[in-house]
């Protein structure tokens, strides 16, 4: 990869989800009593919005579905919606399992739980309808699936607890490709800082942008296949 461009970020933000849209970035952060849901301006980092979570829930990914965020936590089961341009929460929905990563693919959620496998949304219902057993080149599962993103066919998976992107093909759940972003930040940035966590896709312009959890910096990079 090249870093293209190097962008300020919150470096009190615990990342969990990143996601883009019209020129903005939408963050949501974790944390006990710290969890929260943002709208960020991409040049300076300053937050716009921010929307804090109940103390009894830690923040997990979040995903842009239309006019609406979807936003995802950790232990207590427990997924909400707002509107987009508010923040206003319409409603909240149940899961079975530990909350991680989301994203969609313009028909299905996407959900990860820490897990090798990938779960499939009903966006409307908001309901489970599949799961994709995620593995890699040689046929051995890939656990540790976090933060999520579609990119241009793919699904893009922060591997916990690396600086490693999975590329992951949504029909057969083969890792078509890995990300290596260890050297990303530089070294005596990393103080206190926490592992590479939240992808953001720019469709229009085809930017891809990535930071971690307490990371002072965010960067749009361009991926160089080998």
């Amino acid at each position: 990869y090249r870093v293209v461009r190097v962008y300020p970020h919150d470096p009190r933000a615990f990342t969990q989800g990143l996601a883009y849209a019209d020129g903005l970035l939408y963050e949501g952060t974790g944390g006990e009593g710290t969890s929260s849901l943002r709208r960020v301006e991409l040049r300076t980092g300053r937050i716009l919005q921010r929307q804090r979570l109940d103390g009894r829930h830690f923040g997990e990914g979040i995903t842009i579905w239309n006019d609406r965020i979807i936003q995802l936590t950790w232990r207590s089961r427990t997924g909400f919606v707002y509107d987009r341009s508010t923040f206003r929460c319409l409603g909240n929905f149940r899961y079975d399992h530990e909350g991680w990563g989301i994203t969609h693919d313009g028909r299905r959620l996407i959900v990860s739980d820490g897990s090798a496998a990938l779960r499939f949304y009903d966006p409307g219902k908001l309901k489970e309808t599949g799961r994709l057993r995620v593995r890699d080149e040689y046929g051995s599962p890939v656990a540790g699936l976090n933060e999520l993103e579609f990119v241009t066919g793919l699904i893009y998976a922060n591997v916990w607890p690396t600086d490693t992107i999975a590329m992951i093909d949504p029909q057969t759940g083969r890792v078509k490709g890995w990300l290596d972003l260890g050297g990303l930040l530089p070294t005596a940035a990393r103080r206190g800082t926490d592992v590479l966590n939240g992808i953001a896709h720019d469709v229009a312009q085809d930017r891809l942008f990535v930071t971690g959890k307490y990371w002072p910096q965010l960067f749009e990079i361009r991926i160089i296949e080998k």
